[in-house]
């Protein structure tokens, strides 16, 4: 059973907090990972795995190879895509120099050649330090989303929302044409004679 189907068996419950939402959004980031790299990673150990910053840059140029096969396979297109990958350290330990230069690869790679703006992106000490773990995990989705478009496998919760995208699209298309109302002209005369006689 795929994710997405578990995830629709399921009955929808909102969140009690936003503790559990990110937890959820952790738990998605998590199964997606370990599927995408083969490696086990769950919930409970996602940000030490990622902390190193060594697979959030090996993912960033997985992602840019993807976009780079995208193009060859279907010629140039209007969505962004990454020209370059990053540079990195792949035996970085946790919390040291190296481990914080990696995660500040990935961050400016994530501003120049994906394009996610400051608003969705995490400083270095969010990951490294736990500083703000929703930050962090709110980008990397983001980073999913945006590969997402041009072939990359996305986490559950990223097909899901495609395909409410989808659902509204076909309901939009289905719908009769409204009508643009008409404007009707003004009299600037007329309108000037009101306000002197409002003086």
């Amino acid at each position: 059973m795929s994710g997405i189907q578990h995830a629709s068996n399921q009955s929808i419950k909102p969140f009690k907090s936003s503790e559990e939402y990110l937890y959820a959004m952790k738990e998605d980031l998590a199964e997606w990972l370990g599927d995408v790299y083969s490696m086990e990673i769950d919930v409970n150990n996602v940000l030490e795995v990622l902390e190193t910053g060594a697979l959030l840059c090996a993912h960033a140029n997985n992602v840019t190879r993807v976009a780079d096969d995208f193009v060859k396979s279907s010629g140039p297109t209007e969505v962004h895509l990454p020209a370059s990958g990053v540079t990195f350290v792949s035996s970085a330990h946790p919390t040291t120099f190296l481990a914080r230069d990696n995660v500040t690869n990935f961050i400016n790679w994530c501003r120049k050649e994906m394009g996610i703006p400051d608003v969705l992106m995490f400083e270095t000490d969010d990951l490294v330090l736990r500083k703000n773990e929703k930050n962090f995990v709110l980008c990397l989705l983001e980073v999913a989303r945006r590969a997402s478009r041009f072939g990359m496998a996305s986490p559950v919760l990223i097909q899901l929302e495609q395909e409410i995208e989808e659902e509204i699209r076909e309901e939009m298309e289905d719908l009769p044409a409204q009508p643009k109302p008409q404007r009707s002209l003004i009299n600037i005369q007329n309108l000037d004679e009101m306000v002197m006689h409002q003086r």
